[in-house]
């Protein structure tokens, strides 16, 4: 199916109008939207910690079958929590790059997902992978989900 703005695609795939603004960053071979990249505030201000977004329906699905078996424990342990402080702060710093200059609110925290130790979210990370982010635990759902 195609829309006619990604606006448009990203309300049915999210199956509720976005609350803040967006905009794709990753497409998938058909064109459709794979991932967004948030801006750090929703519409009516509240901090978004959540910066890349996975929104292609069946990227998805995979991520939640390798949630759904339990391997968080496992790739916190096989990649380690040092690293995974580092790509938590690396995205902070991506996502920091969106605030404007002068903004002296309450700010969006954490790192991936707002995450501020270990994993939260497999989906978070990997929507930071495919958007470019070194984030091992983004490859290693790369490597594990087909």
């Amino acid at each position: 199916m195609t829309y006619p703005t990604d606006h448009e695609e990203i309300e049915h795939l999210l199956g509720r109008k976005p609350q803040g603004s967006f905009e794709v960053v990753v497409r998938n071979s058909s064109g459709g939207a794979s991932v967004i990249r948030n801006d750090p505030f929703l519409d009516d201000g509240t901090p978004m910690p959540t910066l890349f977004w996975l929104v292609d329906p069946e990227e998805r699905r995979l991520v939640s079958q390798l949630e759904s078996r339990g391997v968080i424990k496992e790739v916190e342990a096989l990649i380690g929590l040092d690293r995974i402080s580092e790509t938590h702060s690396q995205y902070s710093v991506e996502r920091d790059r969106y605030m404007p200059d002068q903004y002296k609110g309450p700010k969006p925290t954490g790192g991936v997902g707002g995450t501020r130790k270990g994993i939260k979210c497999l989906h978070a990370h990997y929507a930071f992978y495919l958007a470019g982010g070194d984030d091992p635990i983004g490859a290693w759902v790369a490597n594990n989900i087909r």
